[in-house]
């Protein structure tokens, strides 16, 4: 998933970025509207039931300071619905590449710790408990959490308009 404001530039540069990021797979979401992020999901449910991977942030965006925020259940869904296994992935030094307020990416050491997989075949039939959606995404954001000795945040991430 990425946001959608990668793929509707206008300018040259903007409708590249867009175009390199379609022809990889990403899946653009209009983010706050809550349509759009259902869309995403259900685009999302066609690659894991082709047998796809499909990566997906659980805090929604990348963390802006280094810290780890909660989980939205969007990626609990997933897997509850298709029974696909969730590989915990921690990427450490994001937030350096391109700090807050910077224009241009920098050049610096970015960390990823990939997991043991996570299956949850024990809850089957039960993706619509929003108990049951919590759960399985705080175990998740616990995974990443053990991978990448971040700290841990109990709310949701901003987003960068609403800071």
């Amino acid at each position: 998933l990425a946001k959608a404001e990668y793929f509707t530039g206008r300018k040259l540069k903007q409708r590249f970025g867009g175009a390199f990021l379609a022809g990889l797979g990403f899946v653009p979401v209009e983010r706050g509207d809550a349509h759009a992020g259902l869309a995403a999901l259900g685009a999302a449910r066609k690659v894991l039931d082709n047998g796809g991977a499909f990566g997906i942030y659980p805090e929604g965006t990348r963390s802006r300071d280094g810290r780890l925020y909660r989980g939205h259940p969007g990626v609990a869904a997933l897997a509850l619905v298709t029974g696909a296994p969730v590989v915990p992935v921690a990427l450490i030094g994001t937030d350096k590449v391109q700090p807050v307020g910077k224009r241009m990416p920098r050049l610096v050491k970015v960390t990823v710790r990939f997991g043991k997989p996570l299956e949850f075949s024990r809850y089957d039939g039960l993706v619509d408990s929003p108990q049951i959606r919590r759960a399985v995404t705080d175990e998740i954001i616990y995974a990443i959490l053990e991978l990448s000795d971040q700290e841990y945040v109990d709310r949701y991430h901003k987003r960068p308009d609403t800071d």
